[in-house]
């Protein structure tokens, strides 16, 4: 008989401590309800107004993902509150959780971070050639934990964000045009005023170099066994490379129609008499 009234005790007390709750529960589910609809409704006007906006898809997307899991852990910290939960226990708790996941993951926090700088000052954008970390080639990817990087040779270089982030990057795309440097070395003997009109006159007539601001050649040193001779000329950037390979053979076969020496260094063996 006493089991059976202890039974009944603590159902009584259940039927209670529920009844007791039940307004926090019914309005916690009403909270949580309206607040997915609430998230819902906030994250179709965040992808509207970036719709309006010509913001970088990779800072769009991230921004939107942080967004909706921010909405999402107020919501779970409001409804716990309803449901009776103290927030400073919970707090505590997710804290002490968040310090160990950071010390866990120190290097991901670090990439992380770096590729939220990258979107957010962005150094460079995708289809951008640049130059780093011992690297060089065109962006392919920018996500938030790594940046790849197609090679000259079509591999993909997968660099950590936050390497990018913390050195230098040379960003070759940045501006609209490029300037080339080009150095060729002369034999002594030639006309040096003939070999620079020669290399002018080249670069005139290559569709590929801008005429503005004009190309430019100078003597850059006179050297052991040479002149040489150094070449400026600006481009767009989808037509530097062309325009380099074009000048510098052009270069060369003007120079052997013209007589203008290229030095280039020579062995010469002597056989020894017995």
């Amino acid at each position: 008989m006493e089991e059976i009234t202890d039974y009944k005790v603590h159902v009584k007390k259940a039927i209670d401590w529920l009844w007791n709750a039940l307004p926090n529960i019914v309005l916690a589910i009403i909270i949580l309800v309206a607040g997915i609809y609430l998230i819902r409704l906030i994250n179709k006007l965040v992808r509207k107004f970036f719709q309006k906006k010509d913001y970088d898809l990779a800072l769009e997307t991230f921004l939107q993902s942080f967004i909706n899991i921010a909405l999402k852990i107020i919501l779970f910290v409001v409804v716990i509150s309803q449901l009776g939960v103290q927030t400073t226990s919970l707090a505590a708790i997710l804290g002490a959780a968040g310090l160990a996941i950071g010390l866990a993951l120190q290097g991901s926090l670090s990439n992380f971070a770096g590729g939220v700088l990258i979107l957010l000052f962005k150094p460079f954008k995708v289809g951008d050639f640049i130059s780093a970390q011992g690297v060089d080639g065109t962006v392919k990817e920018i996500s938030i934990f790594t940046t790849k990087i197609n090679t000259f040779g079509n591999q993909v270089a997968i660099v950590p964000n936050g390497q990018l982030s913390n050195n230098n990057i040379v960003n070759y795309n940045a501006e609209s045009t490029r300037r080339d440097k080009i150095d060729i070395g002369i034999g002594y003997g030639s006309n040096i005023k003939k070999a620079k009109d020669i290399m002018l006159q080249i670069c005139n007539d290559c569709e590929h170099i801008l005429k503005e601001p004009a190309p430019e050649v100078y003597v850059g040193a006179l050297a052991d066994s040479s002149v040489n001779l150094t070449l400026r000329f600006w481009a767009n950037n989808e037509l530097f490379w062309p325009a380099h390979f074009h000048v510098m053979e052009e270069i060369k076969n003007r120079f052997d129609a013209e007589g203008i020496e290229i030095p280039f260094p020579q062995r010469v063996v002597h056989e020894a008499k017995a």
